[in-house]
């Protein structure tokens, strides 16, 4: 699936809350997870606050990268990684498996995409369970957290299914 030019702005919104980036301290975060909440990151600056925080989600999806410049993943041990090809402004039948097939391993499972991590935001919504946590930057201006509901599924496929 492609995403045109003329609905990018439509996939700019965010899913979820957007904490402003110099709100977004730990205590901050908490306050938007559950005591078993299932923790997601989807992106490279996301994945290592979270980290850093010492909140290890349980699957992360990463792409080496920020803002396009090639970056140091983010450190982590003891994780399951799996690699898909996702090339920008895509989402391939293979990434959505990839996807799946995580959200089913013990984790934390770490998703190292060769391309772009940014639009799989989209199939982690519709497949995470409900009441997992999503989080994921937005550029210049801070974190999204999204709580996975019945709603939000909807309002990610229907994102999905405007893409070609």
């Amino acid at each position: 699936m492609k995403l045109s030019d003329s609905l990018r702005d439509k996939f700019k919104a965010p899913l979820g809350v957007l904490l402003p980036e110099n709100q977004t301290s730990k205590e901050n975060i908490k306050k938007h997870l559950s005591e078993n909440s299932l923790l997601i990151t989807v992106g490279d600056r996301t994945t290592e606050k979270m980290i850093d925080f010492g909140l290890i989600p349980s699957l992360q999806i990463i792409d080496g990268q920020e803002k396009r410049e090639k970056r140091e993943p983010p450190k982590l041990a003891n994780a399951t990684e799996l690699t898909v090809d996702n090339p920008a402004a895509e989402i391939t039948p293979q990434s959505v498996s990839a996807i799946k097939t995580a959200l089913t391993l013990k984790p934390p499972v770490r998703l190292f995409v060769n391309g772009e991590e940014d639009l799989l935001v989209l199939p982690v919504c519709v497949h995470a369970p409900e009441n997992a946590v999503v989080m994921y930057g937005q550029p210049n201006e801070g974190l999204v957290i999204v709580t996975i509901t019945p709603e939000i599924r909807n309002k990610a496929q229907s994102l999905l299914d405007l893409m070609e």
